[in-house]
């Protein structure tokens, strides 16, 4: 198995790209959402890959993270779901997006991607919404947001903690899952943050949404 590849970015297409790794040039299926990411060309970059074998051929994916890469292999795992389908989800719905679809089983979200109906949709989620957490959903606004210091996993965590309860809190007053999570995903996180400084900046979000 090819874990990752790191190398020289030579060219990007339309759906892939192409990593001169020593010697070796590798053709890497990428999502949108990759492609609009990567250097210029002639840089280095990294991707994290899945390689597939199938009866008509071996295809190596690549992606930025781990986590997206976790994403794909689940997808992968929904019955009917291959790996054109994956890639379409990944390109049409960020990260964040999809985890905040899946919790909130907003069908409707997922279906935008091209050859996604609603009838798939609703099996992405039937087989992947129990496979996403809060924690999961914590960890990227984590990542945009980092708190500062020496103990940053300590902040980090805390931080973690208040942004859960900010969104059960929201939950409790009414708001859907999808819309108290965006509206937290769109606080900026700072340390020292409470859950209830994280809920009230929220609400002020919640009432331009």
């Amino acid at each position: 198995m090819i874990a990752f590849v790191k190398g020289i970015l030579v060219s990007k297409e339309e759906d892939c790209v192409v990593v001169e790794a020593g010697p070796v040039g590798l053709e890497i299926r990428v999502p949108l959402s990759v492609l609009e990411a990567l250097p210029s060309l002639g840089e280095e970059v990294k991707l994290y890959t899945y390689f597939q074998v199938r009866e008509d051929g071996m295809s190596l994916y690549g992606f930025l993270t781990p986590q997206d890469k976790r994403i794909f292999k689940q997808l992968l795992g929904v019955n009917g779901v291959g790996p054109k389908a994956a890639l379409a989800v990944l390109s049409s719905v960020s990260l964040e997006d999809l985890r905040i679809a899946l919790v909130s089983e907003d069908a409707k979200a997922i279906a935008k991607a091209p050859g996604i109906g609603l009838k798939t949709a609703r099996r992405i989620i039937l087989d992947m919404k129990d496979k996403i957490s809060m924690d999961q959903l914590t960890e990227s606004w984590l990542a945009a947001n980092r708190a500062g210091g020496a103990d940053e996993k300590t902040a980090d965590d805390g931080l973690a903690g208040a942004a859960k309860e900010a969104v059960q809190a929201l939950a409790a007053l009414g708001y859907s899952m999808a819309e108290a999570s965006k509206a937290v995903k769109k606080v900026e996180l700072t340390e020292g943050m409470t859950s209830e400084d994280v809920l009230k900046a929220s609400l002020k979000f919640l009432a331009f949404m």
